[in-house]
């Protein structure tokens, strides 16, 4: 048995999590083209009790009214049945799901699907952006042939904070993730300057023991980043002091708030797919 299964039933999550959900319908997508995606229903491991469960909420997460929602989805030309893609999961801190033009070429060659929830900004719970995340997850792998070893969520500045908390409190479903100039932790951390983070949310203690040893995450940070000293903190004295063997930390010379350049998109991919190359 292995141990994302062991976690799943020990924790008494085995008849909720092997309820399935209807199967996702796609409008028709042109390979290599963005184009937009509908789910038509959600996934139970996206559902409140789930999320109570996941991040230790005193109080119930309203349900997610998936069918009223909408995404983004990059098929690349790539694509075939008889070989499985990855996939990459984009949180925006806005709500028109933007990404770099130059990246959707790296995701294209690193054989990658994107897709990304609109209406998904900063403004909305974080909540219901883990379950739109969640949900994309569960229903593109019944659309898609999906490799489960390249599933990654990412996302940029509060994006990137939820991409950030999903790496942890959904380990078993989320193989990787990439940060962009943001990320929260679970205990609280200071920066140099004195400065106190906040611990953002309680992951289950199982759960968090498999991010521990499996999960795969990389931060990003530049050097003119106002997130820097929040990152370095979480980087040093959250994940590496708490045990985390699969974390790495980018520091970009002269890199502010902005999404950074392509080729920092493919270090961080190359680290994740690393975890697939020694069979993680």
């Amino acid at each position: 048995m292995t141990i994302r299964v062991f976690l799943l039933l020990v924790a008494g999550w085995g008849s909720l999590a092997s309820a399935q959900a209807q199967p996702a319908k796609a409008l028709p997508v042109k390979l290599g083209q963005r184009s937009p995606l509908k789910l038509v229903s959600s996934t139970p491991m996206a559902g409140a009790q789930q999320l109570k469960m996941r991040l230790r909420a005193a109080e119930m997460p309203t349900e997610l009214e998936i069918s009223r929602e909408a995404y983004e989805i990059i098929v690349p030309r790539s694509y075939k049945k008889e070989v499985p893609h990855g996939l990459f999961i984009w949180i925006s801190p806005n709500d028109q799901c933007t990404l770099p033009t130059d990246w959707e070429k790296v995701l294209a060659e690193k054989k990658l699907i994107f897709v990304g929830a609109l209406r998904s900004g900063n403004q909305r719970e974080v909540t219901s952006r883990m379950q739109l995340a969640i949900a994309a997850n569960d229903q593109l792998r019944q659309l898609y042939q999906i490799d489960p070893a390249r599933v990654y969520v990412s996302g940029h500045s509060g994006g990137s904070r939820v991409a950030s908390m999903l790496a942890v409190a959904y380990a078993d479903m989320f193989s990787g993730a990439v940060c962009f100039m943001g990320a929260n932790f679970f205990f609280p951390t200071q920066g140099k300057d004195g400065t106190m983070y906040e611990a953002r949310y309680i992951p289950h203690p199982e759960i968090a023991t498999l991010a521990q040893a499996e999960s795969r995450i990389v931060l990003v940070t530049g050097d003119k980043d106002f997130n820097r000293d929040n990152t370095q903190a979480v980087y040093e004295q959250g994940f590496q002091q708490n045990g985390f063997q699969h974390v790495r930390l980018f520091e970009i010379p002269e890199q502010g708030h902005g999404a950074p350049g392509k080729e920092w998109l493919e270090k961080a991919l190359e680290f994740l797919d690393e975890g697939k190359k020694q069979g993680r």
